[in-house]
């Protein structure tokens, strides 16, 4: 469980710098490429963001984790970056 758990963490790190990248650099330049890819990349990142947050809550329910635990991993989903910092350090 822990396994899959760090995966979707990594997975939903990389959509989010995905979806940042998208907006920050495609948008001005392009901006049909922008529209065709922003719906995607956007419904990938919201799937994952979910399964994330249902799977951080799991493992706090299972493994009793601090609440201070819990808030810095939910915290670090909506951080660029946050994902890897709590896969690599908290985990």
């Amino acid at each position: 469980m822990m396994r899959i758990f760090k995966i979707v963490a990594f997975l939903e790190g990389i959509s989010l710098l995905v979806l940042f990248s998208n907006m920050i650099f495609l948008k001005p330049t392009n901006m049909e490429l922008y529209k065709t890819l922003l719906f995607p990349v956007g419904m990938a990142h919201g799937l994952l963001f979910i399964g994330y947050i249902i799977l951080a809550t799991m493992f706090k329910m299972e493994e009793n984790w601090p609440f201070k635990k819990y808030f810095q991993v939910c915290i670090a989903s909506v951080i660029p970056f946050g994902t890897f910092y709590v896969e690599k350090k908290i985990l």
